[in-house]
């Protein structure tokens, strides 16, 4: 096969990885809207869709932290970012069956890791307020659920408080209100998630003498941002249920809450180049306000199988990325 025909299959199942991360992460940012009934699945998709489209036009911040993970030979980025990618495609499919909302960002960093070996990726930290590397991906995934939990408790006991004296029929504002908060949800995710694809296919248009210097071609940013919203389309309702009923039932305010909170973290990390993970940050916040009502009504057994899905996302996918590696070097 061509070396062209090549590199338009690491881009097209780049793009299907993409495509399944909406599986995931994408049905988060509509979970509450259609979990408090503030609007009918396809009615929620359309705001999605508009922001999910709109969100990776922000910038580049995380696109730039992703490409800069690998740092092998030329000639070896190409299969090993194949490798990752079918490792992140196959755990995010099976996660997907099981309705477990893992992540696609610790899915794809484990993936690269395991196909690009110790030696193959940088492992980089945090500078300033930006990260760079395995190691600064690694801390804003891990900080950023905290950092959603506390925001969700905090936004829901600020709006219980502020509604103690309202009347029942508040609950109809509530769920208008959380049509916005949705829709900044939706374009956070677009601003971070989409740009872990972008950073991908970048890198691969560097490495093949396509792009002089890694920038992100503005195709690349549709293409991405279509992928993303075609998979919430397609096939998250089993995210949205574990998300949106399985972990707290929520009432509209939980979902104002929530989703603010949630919009604020993604953003935040988007604008410090962090590809962080919004089902981390959207389960995390539901957590949160759901604790800041009543603990013992959160269901812990599914918060707990979420997070051991969680745990053992990277390994996993380190060696599903290191078992494709032959497959896409023989290919390459």
């Amino acid at each position: 096969m061509s070396a062209a025909a090549v590199l338009a299959a690491a881009i097209a199942i780049t793009l299907v990885f993409d495509f399944t991360n909406g599986f995931h992460d994408s049905a988060d940012s509509v979970a509450a809207l259609v979990a408090t009934r503030a609007a009918t699945p396809g009615a929620a998709l359309l705001p999605a869709a508009a922001c999910h489209v709109a969100g990776p036009l922000a910038g580049t911040t995380v696109a730039d932290t992703v490409g800069g993970v690998v740092r092998l030979p030329a000639a070896d980025v190409l299969p090993a970012v194949g490798a990752a990618v079918t490792a992140g495609i196959t755990w995010n499919l099976l996660t997907w069956w099981r309705g477990l909302p893992s992540s696609s960002s610790h899915a794809l960093v484990g993936g690269l890791v395991g196909a690009s070996g110790f030696a193959g990726v940088r492992w980089g930290g945090i500078d300033g307020f930006h990260v760079s590397g395995v190691l600064g991906v690694l801390a804003g995934l891990a900080l950023s659920p905290v950092l959603g939990a506390g925001l969700g408790a905090a936004a829901d006991l600020l709006v219980r408080r502020a509604l103690r004296r309202a009347r029942r029929g508040v609950d109809t504002v509530l769920r208008r209100a959380e049509w916005l908060t949705a829709a900044a949800l939706a374009f956070s995710h677009g601003a971070n998630d989409a740009q872990k694809s972008m950073g991908v296919i970048t890198l691969l248009l560097v490495a093949t003498g396509h792009l002089e210097v890694f920038a992100v071609p503005l195709w690349v940013k549709f293409a991405a941002a279509v992928a993303l919203t075609l998979g919430t389309a397609s096939g998250g309702w089993r995210v949205v249920r574990t998300v949106g009923r399985g972990i707290y039932r929520m009432r509209p305010a939980d979902g104002l809450a929530s989703q603010g909170s949630s919009a604020a973290v993604i953003l935040a990390a988007a604008a410090a180049g962090a590809p962080v993970s919004t089902t981390h940050v959207v389960a995390a916040s539901v957590v949160g306000a759901g604790a800041s009502r009543r603990v013992r009504h959160v269901r812990w057994a599914v918060v707990g199988e979420i997070c051991s899905a969680w745990l053992v996302t990277l390994p996993a996918c380190a060696v599903l990325g290191a078992a494709a590696l032959p497959l896409w070097r023989w290919w390459a």
